[in-house]
């Protein structure tokens, strides 16, 4: 009877295994998606600059490979993402008792209002409609390298000492971002 509780709990505990690597391979899916479609916002936007018939040429290869990366790569890994993860935690409900993944989980909330967001701009931006400049696109793409950071440091550390810690960090990537996007700036004005 031992034995055979044995082997349902190894069943049990490499399901679970199983399903957390899909996950994660998952959130490094969406991750690239997030990453790369803002990038090609940036590009889309600065090509209203270019003289024609270089802009409307930029603009159709733009819209096309945003649709791509967006509809083909980050919706569907974020939805997979969603579904493997809430599996996950359904196999390990304990978790869900743990302060680190309540702010876990407020991060990740915070990812699919991103998402949603990022969606309205990707809307606008397949019309060519331009409301955010090329400098806001590059601030909005560092939400989720700063969300990443956070999530990864909350999941690994999981103690509240360290969580304080991971908070300082948080706050001094923010500020070293925010330098770094306007020295780039200076730099680019220059040129």
């Amino acid at each position: 009877m031992a034995s055979l509780n044995l082997c349902e709990s190894s069943r049990l505990n490499m399901e679970y295994l199983y399903l957390k690597s899909l996950h994660i391979v998952f959130v490094v899916t969406w991750f690239a998606g997030l990453f790369y479609i803002v990038r090609l916002f940036i590009y889309h936007t600065e090509a209203n600059d270019k003289p024609e018939p270089d802009r409307s040429i930029l603009f159709k290869q733009f819209v096309h490979m945003e649709r791509l990366l967006w509809y083909v790569i980050t919706w569907p890994s974020a939805i997979l993402t969603l579904i493997f993860g809430t599996w996950t935690l359904l196999q390990a409900p304990h978790l869900l008792n743990q302060g680190f993944m309540h702010i876990k989980l407020t991060m990740v909330g915070l990812l699919y209002i991103y998402q949603v967001a990022t969606h309205f701009q990707y809307k606008k931006l397949q019309k060519n409609q331009f409301s955010l400049s090329s400098t806001q696109l590059r601030l909005w793409n560092e939400i989720p390298t700063v969300l990443l950071i956070s999530v990864v440091f909350i999941i690994v550390l999981k103690s509240t000492l360290d969580m304080v810690w991971g908070l300082v960090g948080f706050f001094g990537v923010v500020a070293i971002l925010m330098i770094a996007i306007r020295i780039y700036k200076k730099i680019r004005d220059k040129e």
